[in-house]
């Protein structure tokens, strides 16, 4: 059995999953900046704990549970700051037709309108490439629970683009 140093295993860590970590906080939170510091810190805190990681196999669970919980923390420190605005000053919103809009952009409303129980799970899926057996370990959820979150998130999807705009999307990542 080969014994791999500290610094070559965190190597091979950030190597193998890096841009899916990042591409997963920039769903969670829309800023690069902020994604970037995301996961910054998630590669951080898995340097200090990691001695704790004994498989291999869990090492991507185990950075997305991470990056996961370090977005939660964002907010958990976050203070907005309260204004008084007059509602009468505020514009209307522009017309958001179609054809204005990239595919990307629709979707992202789209998933961005979603309740957290079920966007969670469908990006994990999607962009994690987890089955519904390891997203119900990070999220504390049956299988059956996850699936039913996932068919749910589609049908909410189906439900906000509409069959068409969803048709347009699809065929546009096939």
């Amino acid at each position: 059995m080969v014994m791999w140093s500290k610094e070559s295993r965190y190597t091979m860590l950030v190597k193998a999953y890096s841009a899916d970590l990042f591409r997963f906080a920039m769903w969670l939170c829309r800023d690069r900046e902020t994604a970037e510091d995301l996961v910054q810190e998630t590669f951080t805190r898995a340097w200090r704990s990691l001695g704790d990681l004994r498989d291999e196999k869990a090492a991507k669970a185990w950075l997305f549970t991470t990056l996961r919980r370090e977005h939660a923390r964002l907010y958990e420190r976050k203070r907005l700051e309260m204004a008084d605005v007059p509602t009468e000053n505020l514009a209307a919103p522009a017309s958001d037709s179609y054809d204005t809009r990239t595919e990307a952009q629709v979707l992202r409303r789209a998933l961005a309108e979603l309740h957290e129980d079920y966007r969670e799970p469908l990006l994990l899926q999607v962009l994690g490439g987890y089955s519904c057996a390891e997203i119900g370990e990070q999220l504390g959820l049956s299988p059956n629970a996850v699936m039913t979150r996932l068919f749910r998130a589609r049908k909410k999807l189906l439900a906000v683009l509409g069959e068409d705009e969803l048709t347009k999307v699809e065929e546009a990542h096939s």
